[in-house]
């Protein structure tokens, strides 16, 4: 009798960030396919992004290849933070056979805890990358304490 051989395989490491924007994901898909856009509810959506957290920041990357500075807005309310914008569809002089590309409006929220400092955030557009930084309130920023003897 032969028994299954059994293989080690490492976990990759459990992202809660990830498995938040992936459900935001299904769920925004959901609601644009069930409900119609002259509900006031548009079919939009939401570009690929990374969040890093640093010692007294946190970095918001977020893909927006060929936009301009004019096209997007970014809004911070209430540890919330908003980027929104419009991807308009170039125009053709041929036929389009295969499209992958995302057009129309979009819409990235993440919120952000509390511990930020909502006067000093930065905003920078570069080779279709738009970097947010977000910086920490000072008391949230971790202090190396000196032991006396």
């Amino acid at each position: 009798m032969t028994l299954p051989v059994r293989r080690e395989q490492t976990a990759p490491m459990w992202d809660p960030f990830r498995e938040m924007e992936d459900l935001r994901e299904r769920m925004s898909r959901l609601m644009a396919a069930g409900f119609p856009s002259d509900l006031g509810i548009s079919g939009g959506w939401a570009p690929l992004a990374d969040l890093e957290e640093t010692d007294d920041a946190y970095v918001i990357e977020v893909d927006l290849p060929g936009l301009k500075q004019d096209d997007i807005t970014i809004e911070l309310n209430a540890g919330e933070l908003a980027i929104h914008g419009e991807m308009k569809e170039k125009e053709r002089t041929g036929v389009l056979r295969h499209r992958t590309r995302r057009t129309g409006q979009f819409d990235y929220r993440v919120t952000l805890p509390q511990d930020t400092d909502a006067e000093n955030v930065t905003a920078e557009l570069a080779e279709g990358v738009l970097t947010v930084k977000v910086s920490k309130a000072d008391k949230a920023k971790p202090r190396r304490i000196e032991i006396s003897g």
